[in-house]
């Protein structure tokens, strides 16, 4: 359709010009002594654009011949670009594949061909950090740093995620830091510090990362809490080693998170190391009032007493407790094993006796079996004694 558009137009010109050139009688006289040349007006104009014609396609193909060189060189260009991105893929695509050798061959090809520098050494520096190579990995992130100022929040992750799956805290954190100076922290950068403070033994950040990031939805409620849980738990131990200090670090835990049976369990064991029984009393009794927990229960029969000489007083005490908690789960075994304990503590020997053999009813148990060969023992009778000591031994 086009090429038969065209005949069309150049038909309808040759009819006009003909119509044109019967119509006009002028003529041209061009003088150049001694040379007098006589045209007509219809001739003088095609010879006109004929030589226009001639003279643009003449200045075409010399434009187009002094460019050569420049079409050459954007030909090698494009050539040599396409050859550096195609390296860069498959260096991709070996790092995916888990190829890491050839990650670094591809790498490094690709810089060579001028492709993304910094990320190809990022890349193979990663697969040098598979290899273990640290020299080489550490060799790939110095040059991803001479790449500019673009690629540096890039490489600093990178160096704080290869030193955390490497173990080395302080590198992470030295890294993490420099990113802070760069702009704003991305939930990707504190998920990575909550990994390297915790790996440091920070544990003050760890609650504070944990509690962010809890909020942000960025890691789930029950990792956070277990986050949470360790960094309390470590916080109590370090300051076990004196009273007050260990009481004013339990006041600052909120009331709600005390109550877990863990930190409850951990809690109610320095309390009672550092001759704070009553406190220690007190965190089993609240937890175990928000969630039966059977360590817990176990526990409550091994807190030391309040003082010397009171101990048969203060397991009365839990003794009470312990019975109104059995009214309402009478086949707990943990609970009557605890009863048992509480009771020979009491110096209430047949109670004892009574709760140890219910417990086992339910449940056999290392514990209770020692228990009851303590007291059989205590009480004159070797044979039940070794009896129970070698139940005790068969049990896991």
């Amino acid at each position: 359709m086009r090429g038969l558009f065209w005949l069309l137009v150049i038909v309808a010109a040759a009819v006009a010009i003909a119509i044109f050139g019967r119509s006009v009688e002028g003529y041209a006289l061009l003088v150049y002594p001694p040379f007098r040349v006589e045209v007509s007006l219809l001739f003088f104009g095609v010879l006109a654009l004929a030589v226009f014609a001639a003279l643009y396609v003449l200045s075409r193909l010399v434009f187009q011949t002094l460019a050569i060189p420049g079409h050459v060189r954007a030909f090698r260009a494009r050539r040599r670009n396409a050859r550096a991105q195609s390296a860069l893929i498959a260096a991709l695509q070996a790092y995916f594949e888990g190829r890491y050798a050839r990650v670094e061959k591809e790498a490094g090809r690709a810089i060579e061909l001028g492709a993304n520098a910094g990320v190809a050494a990022l890349l193979a520096a990663r697969a040098a950090h598979h290899l273990r190579d640290f020299a080489r990995r550490d060799g790939w992130l110095e040059r991803a740093a001479l790449t500019g100022d673009s690629m540096q929040v890039a490489r600093l992750v990178t160096r704080a995620e290869l030193a955390l799956d490497e173990r080395d805290f302080a590198a992470a954190r030295g890294a993490l830091r420099d990113l802070q100076d760069l702009g704003p922290k991305h939930i990707a950068t504190l998920r990575m510090m909550l990994r390297a403070e915790r790996g440091a033994g920070n544990w003050e950040e760890v609650l504070r990362l944990a509690t962010l990031l809890a909020k942000r939805d960025a890691i789930s409620p029950a990792l956070a809490e277990d986050y949470k849980m360790q960094a309390y738990i470590e916080l109590l131990a370090r300051d076990a080693g004196e009273r007050a200090a260990f009481e004013a670090r339990w006041k600052q835990i909120p009331a709600h998170e005390q109550a877990h049976p863990r930190l409850a369990a951990a809690a109610a064991r320095h309390a009672g190391a550092v001759g704070a029984a009553m406190l220690a009393r007190e965190i089993i009794e609240k937890g175990l009032a928000a969630e039966w927990s059977a360590p817990l229960v176990t526990l409550y029969g091994e807190l030391p007493p309040l003082e010397a000489g009171t101990r048969a007083t203060e397991a009365r005490l839990r003794i009470e407790r312990a019975e109104k908690w059995l009214r309402s789960r009478a086949e707990d075994p943990q609970l009557l094993a605890t009863l048992g304990r509480l009771c020979m503590q009491a110096e209430l020997w047949g109670k004892a006796q009574s709760y140890l053999e219910a417990s086992l009813s339910f449940e056999q148990t290392r514990a209770a079996h020692l228990e009851l060969a303590r007291l059989a023992e205590g009480h004159g009778r070797p044979a039940d004694a070794q009896r129970h000591l070698r139940r005790a031994a068969e049990l896991p």
